[in-house]
């Protein structure tokens, strides 16, 4: 039908994920997606997997523009029949000409993240960049969609969100996004902690954690391009303690918060996560993660190659960092007083601005008048192998998939009193420490640090054509 159109996979989860029941995945299979030509209708074809027989759901707009379930068939012998009636609901219900489906539920009013609430002298840089720059679209994009559906509890997201609470509003967006991804009930009815999910009986608490500027921490060097270079020996230099150190600060201080998290009602015989993300200064997260492991367990390592060339990996207890005044931090986060109460700290470096610039272009948001490339490093899965693997490569519909997933890991506390059901978040890497060793289970394709590059070439007025190259 000429007035209905294919979707990708990306695309109609740019507008769905946020919708989703957390048990569709176990009843239905998704097996292709489609629109009107003004993507005002959408549709899904579904393979029901206990009468294996075939279906489609309609979704329209509701009053706060998202999109929810506004016609479903079922019980169809077989795809060809149920593709041809999922074509023809959706030319039905665009040919009314509605944008808007009403629900009658009265939903909560969808939040603008991009309508100014702030003096724009108030701005945080990357807010300001955002609505300057094109190239952000992708981001903004997406990022729509999914505050159609966000719960503001405490009425201050946007204004920080536009000031200087950017970098932490950020995180907690890319949190719900991965939480919503493994399809997880959500709990938003308390103030804190940030987010209490769950699925099968069970459910986790977790709250955000970041690392924020001090001013204290100078550049060795500027690239005119945007992000601060350092050598890798003054990396090497900040891992031993600074890192570590501003790791122990942020997350101590959520430990010692009263009341604490643990003895809230609704929190109270749950495990309690502690979301951890670097933004100390920028590209800070492309190089932290070492210290990651260093404070939480108190133990670094060695890496060698025998004779054989088979790999050996030696563990190196940490006692202690030391500060710049000589002032000693303990090391091992997860060995302190009460820390027993925190079952575990999530750990990405991807839950970036950058992220959400991605993931809108895989999804098909912006203008399309730019490349968008990403290198960086991943997990060999050689066991042999002490250095991670490089890649690189173009960031556009058809040409790349990424999840919300990816790169997030999650360290288990030894000492937990109530554990992380790990089944709650099958699609991330997981870390135990046992015997004084770190013992992983990586995903297939778990980046450790990437970059993102945007190429933007746009035609003058006379015709000619101008570059123009950033890295995120």
């Amino acid at each position: 039908m000429r007035n209905v159109k294919e979707l990708s996979p990306e695309r109609f989860n740019a507008f769905v994920d946020w919708t989703r029941g957390p048990y569709v995945g176990e009843l239905t299979d998704e097996l292709e997606y489609y629109s009107d030509t003004f993507e005002r209708v959408l549709g899904v074809l579904t393979l029901d997997y206990t009468d294996q027989d075939f279906g489609y759901v309609i979704l329209g707009r509701d009053e706060a523009r998202r999109f929810r379930c506004i016609d479903v068939k079922v019980s169809m012998p077989n795809p060809g029949m149920a593709r041809s009636r999922l074509k023809k609901a959706i030319c039905q219900h665009s040919q009314t000409g509605k944008t808007i489906f009403p629900q009658g539920d009265a939903p909560h009013k969808s939040v603008d993240l991009f309508l100014p609430q702030m003096p724009s002298d108030r701005w945080h840089v990357s807010f300001a960049a955002m609505l300057e720059h094109p190239h952000w679209q992708p981001a903004i994009g997406i990022m729509s969609e999914m505050m159609r559906h966000f719960v503001d509890v405490d009425g201050h997201f946007v204004k920080e969100f536009q000031s200087n609470g950017f970098d932490a509003r950020i995180w907690e967006l890319y949190l719900y996004a991965y939480l919503k991804e493994e399809r997880l009930h959500f709990d938003r009815e308390h103030h804190a902690p940030d987010y209490i999910v769950g699925k099968y009986g069970k459910k986790v608490a977790i709250e955000a954690v970041t690392i924020n500027p001090s001013g204290k921490v100078a550049p060795l060097e500027r690239s005119d391009s945007g992000p601060i270079l350092w050598s890798q020996e003054e990396i090497s230099r900040l891992l031993e303690n600074q890192i570590p150190i501003k790791f122990a600060s942020a997350l101590t201080g959520k430990l010692n918060k009263q009341p604490a998290y643990w003895e809230l009602d609704h929190v109270k015989g749950h495990p309690l996560v502690f979301a951890l993300a670097d933004f100390h200064e920028p590209q800070a997260m492309t190089w932290s993660f070492p210290a990651v492991l260093q404070y939480l367990y108190g133990v670094g390592h060695e890496f060698s190659h025998d004779d054989s060339g088979k790999l050996t990996i030696s563990p190196l207890k940490i006692d202690h960092f030391t500060k710049e005044n000589g002032a000693q931090v303990q090391a091992g986060f997860f060995f302190l007083p009460e820390a027993e109460n925190v079952s575990a700290v999530l750990f990405s470096n991807s839950g970036t601005l950058s992220k959400f610039n991605r993931m809108g272009r895989l999804a098909g948001f912006g203008d399309g008048k730019s490349l968008m490339f990403r290198s960086g490093v991943c997990h060999h899965h050689d066991p042999n192998s002490a250095l991670p693997l490089p890649f690189h490569f173009e960031i556009a519909p058809g040409k790349a998939t990424e999840t919300w997933a990816e790169g997030l890991s999650m360290f288990h506390n030894p000492n937990a009193k109530i554990p992380v059901p790990r089944e709650l978040f099958p699609s991330i890497a997981h870390h135990e420490f046992r015997d004084g060793q770190v013992h992983s289970l990586i995903p297939e394709f778990h980046p450790y640090t990437s970059m993102t590059f945007h190429l933007r070439v746009d035609a003058s007025a006379d015709g000619n054509s101008s570059g123009s190259a950033r890295k995120e």
